[in-house]
């Protein structure tokens, strides 16, 4: 009980000293030992690194989950060292809501059948979405938190060991300057050359670890490159299971649609409605109909292609647009585009939904929906 009493007292005496040399020097009031300006690189490198990595790390996790109450959740999970229990996606979840809904609205309607088709597919939009949040937590996520919570908290300790032993070498120098007395300059000098060995050795031990930041920065880039693979493969994959959901609603006959809704109506008059237009389009804006009259059981003959020359340009969903990449007109009807100019765009009905009517000035024409960004 003595022994810890004693320890305790002079922990309390080298603590309080320290303290008052620290505050001497933010006055002014006392000399301040430097660091050598190698060390003090490496140290602000280890800074900047730290800060960083912190702040992607921070916006990996909202970008991987953007909920802050499931990552919170997982967050406690890693802390009990327990497994993270499987999570549904977003894709996974609409998906089964699909198949549900089909069941009741039967699977044979056309509504029904399309319901399971798109169902399926995104289920496997949201499986590759799971297997793409996995692997870049495996691989990225994990080894910037390892850092994080590794090196570095070894690092802060080894340099907080550092500024005391820095702390002590002054508070020695101090004495010395001080002593009066022979006996007391000698006991003061000897102090001085521990505290100033003991400052030595920890400086080297912390420049070693500093340097260590250079094979982090190795580490973490490939962890980025694993990071951007990962993120390639899934928006691959989700760019061709769209393309084949494309393919197979396409492949389906269009006009079964309509007219399953247009059976109850009076047979005399059928409304037909373009293609849905893409999501370029004002948000909101329903593409408008045709109305047609046609004698029961006949066909209505399609129409024949768009001419931009021929169409009464619409009253509503006009909206800027800006031009990404340059484009040369194929024919007449088209609009040939330069790269960043804005222009105005709208659709018609019955047009291409990958096209858009676009002017400038008082030129007109065709302009591919993929070559705009368009604007508010």
């Amino acid at each position: 009980m003595d022994f810890n009493l004693k320890k305790l007292t002079s922990d309390a005496g080298v603590f309080f000293t320290r303290a008052v040399q620290f505050t001497e020097e933010k006055l002014g009031s006392a000399e301040k030992t430097e660091l050598d300006a190698h060390l003090e690189n490496l140290i602000a490198r280890a800074d900047c690194t730290k800060n960083w990595t912190e702040k992607i790390f921070r916006q990996t996790e909202v970008l991987l989950q953007p909920n802050p109450s499931a990552r919170i959740e997982e967050f406690f999970y890693e802390k009990l060292d327990k497994k993270i229990p499987s999570r549904t996606t977003n894709g996974e979840l609409l998906g089964q809501y699909m198949l549900d809904a089909a069941k009741d609205f039967g699977p044979g309607t056309p509504y029904g059948s399309t319901l399971i088709t798109v169902g399926e597919y995104q289920s496997r939009l949201g499986g590759a979405e799971r297997e793409f949040l996995q692997t870049s937590a495996i691989n990225f996520l994990t080894p910037l938190r390892n850092f994080l919570e590794g090196d570095w908290r070894t690092i802060s300790k080894e340099r907080r060991l550092l500024e005391n032993r820095r702390l002590d070498l002054d508070i020695c120098k101090a004495r010395v300057k001080k002593a009066k007395q022979a006996e007391a300059k000698a006991a003061a000098e000897q102090e001085l050359r521990v505290a100033q060995t003991e400052f030595d050795r920890q400086a080297e031990v912390t420049r070693l670890l500093l340097e260590g930041i250079s094979s982090t920065h190795v580490n973490h880039l490939r962890c980025l490159h694993e990071f951007v693979e990962a993120q390639a493969t899934y928006y691959a994959q989700c760019h061709q299971y769209m393309q084949e959901l494309q393919k197979e609603l396409s492949s389906a006959n269009s006009d079964t649609y309509p007219n399953s809704f247009a059976s109850n109506a009076n047979p005399s008059t059928s409304a037909t409605c373009p293609s849905p237009v893409s999501s370029a389009t004002l948000p909101g804006v329903s593409p408008p109909c045709l109305a047609s009259t046609s004698t029961p059981g006949i066909a209505r003959e399609p129409s024949g292609p768009l001419k931009i020359q021929d169409v009464q340009q619409p009253s509503t969903g006009h909206r800027k647009a800006k031009v990404l990449y340059d484009y040369d007109a194929h024919d007449t009807s088209e609009l040939s585009l330069l790269a960043d100019e804005l222009i105005t765009v709208y659709t018609v009905p019955g047009m291409d939904p990958d096209w858009l009517v676009g002017e400038r000035g008082n030129q007109k024409g065709k302009v591919p929906v993929t070559y705009l960004e368009l604007l508010s």
